[in-house]
């Protein structure tokens, strides 16, 4: 099987910014299917049928004279606001998802990344909240590919009961909601791991949106007009 990979960043050398696309979407399918079911997900360049649907956030973008050592110009860029789990606001200034003067802090959508990465100071802020409602379920000492040591055997839906749905707040009151039955990811071996690393371990300091929490919703870039559309979709379809 051939796999074909597209640069669709923000790059002069993109795929996008070379065929002059100024909008494309794609919907990523979830991970827990059906049996004799092999989804596929879509993707579409120019319009999307579905985008009456969708709710839009700003995408940030970055001048030439606002070029900072931490930043990633190229990224698709937004404002994120906080993260709840369940019912829960968790105590995260809004300074951890805004670029400071190094940039670091920047907050981007990528389809690219498997997992979500925060900074620090809401990984803490996220730990410590899973923590206090399955902590005595953590798989202990154990780390994820060096960055995520949210980690459990047993049964992934009843800890995912238990620590309940996972809410990614933007700008203009718009959400990505992770239900709690996909807040685990199956990373082998009877290992379920919260989606979610620290961005230092990557070497970076950025927050990044991954795919795995980008699951069953659309992602539309609308790069003329400066937005990033959301929307809810069962991906396994062909929609």
């Amino acid at each position: 099987m051939t796999r074909v990979f597209w640069g669709m960043n923000l790059g002069r050398l993109s795929f996008a910014s070379q065929a002059k696309i100024t909008k494309f979407s794609y919907c990523v399918p979830t991970r827990q299917v059906r049996p004799g079911l092999t989804p596929t997900g879509s993707f579409y360049l120019g319009e999307n049928p579905n985008s009456g649907g969708f709710q839009y956030i700003s995408l940030l973008t970055f001048p030439q004279s606002q070029r900072m050592p931490n930043l990633d110009p190229m990224a698709y860029t937004v404002a994120m606001q906080g993260i709840r789990i369940g019912n829960k606001k968790l105590n995260i200034p809004i300074s951890a998802f805004r670029p400071g003067p190094s940039g670091a802090g920047q907050t981007m959508i990528d389809s690219g990344s498997e997992f979500t990465y925060l900074v620090d100071e809401a990984y803490n802020k996220v730990r410590e909240e899973v923590v206090r409602l399955v902590g005595p379920k953590l798989k202990k000492g154990y780390v994820y590919g060096g960055v995520s040591d949210m980690c459990f055997d047993g049964n992934a839906f009843e800890i995912g009961r238990l620590i309940g749905n996972m809410v990614f707040e933007f700008d203009k009151g718009v959400e990505i909601v992770v239900e709690k039955e996909r807040v685990l990811a199956d990373v082998g071996g009877g290992v379920h791991c919260v989606g979610m690393g620290r961005s230092e371990m990557l070497g970076a300091a950025s927050n990044i949106i991954g795919n795995f929490h980008q699951q069953n919703t659309w992602v539309e870039f609308d790069l003329a007009n400066r937005r990033v559309g959301l929307g809810k979709a069962d991906c396994s379809r062909s929609v």
